[in-house]
């Protein structure tokens, strides 16, 4: 068994990544000269973690590179979503889709929220005292990247393919309110969430450096949000459950958000 995994810079591919002797390759989803690199740094890959571009037509990049994996021996497909991307959907489900439909082995990770966004986007915490979002009351199950890195590999590994889709969230439910809440306790000043409406959003996200399309369709996410899409997950008998708890998270990270700090 020889496993790629893609995004090894990325938060879940980083999480779960390896310590020497594994190898290292140069592979940008916009650089179809890339592809090859993998097969040839070694032959014997059977097993793919896919982690998807911030593109909306994510598909038209992958699909090329799914297409020569499986005339190199891969057998197995492993890909990363997200819990709102229903397969044949818009975004990652075409992917999911795809791979449905090609006869191969595969799972689809669907994770809720991150809870290292908490972290990613720490400089309003830090510099404003506040969380922005969408959302009123939306109550989110944060899972944290450890988890889906282990859901990920347990999926890589198993002796069977599950040959499906499985959401990946935390423990506990969590509104941006309540997390506010908790940062106010841990860091000793108050820390608020503010809603912020939906342009407002994009047009923040817009610039952290993501183009209109992806900008707008991450928006439209935090409506749903406030519609139940995330609660509505919780008990579901396709959800894989982490073990780490936001309230730990906050607590082990809380120097990124106290005044001055220059770890960003």
């Amino acid at each position: 068994m020889t496993i790629l995994v893609t995004g090894g810079t990325g938060k879940t591919g980083l999480a779960g990544v390896a310590p020497e002797p594994f190898k290292a390759v140069k592979f940008d989803w916009h650089e179809p000269s890339t592809f090859e690199n993998p097969f040839h740094a070694d032959t014997k890959i059977d097993r793919v973690y896919l982690v998807a571009p911030n593109e909306v037509d994510c598909l038209a990049l992958m699909k090329p590179f799914i297409d020569l994996a499986i005339t190199k021996g891969v057998k197995r497909f492993v890909l990363i979503t997200v819990t709102q991307a229903e397969k044949g959907g818009p975004f990652y489900g075409k992917v999911h889709e795809y791979l449905a439909n090609l006869g191969v082995d595969y799972v689809v990770l669907r994770p809720t929220w991150f809870m290292e966004n908490f972290v990613t986007y720490a400089r309003g915490i830090r510099d404003n005292d506040s969380i922005v979002s969408v959302t009123k009351t939306a109550r989110l199950p944060f899972v944290a990247i450890e988890d889906i890195a282990q859901a990920a590999f347990d999926a890589l590994v198993a002796e069977k393919s599950a040959n499906t889709d499985v959401y990946v969230i935390g423990p506990e439910l969590w509104s941006y309110d309540g997390v506010a809440a908790a940062l106010t306790e841990i860091l000793g000043r108050k820390i608020t969430h503010k809603q912020i409406t939906h342009q407002q959003q994009t047009d923040l996200f817009k610039y952290l450096g993501m183009s209109d399309e992806f900008a707008t369709l991450l928006s439209d996410s935090e409506i749903r949000l406030e519609e139940g899409s995330e609660e509505a997950i919780v008990g579901s008998p396709k959800a894989i459950v982490g073990k780490r708890r936001l309230r730990d998270y906050l607590e082990a990270n809380k120097n990124v958000w106290i005044k001055g700090s220059s770890l960003l």
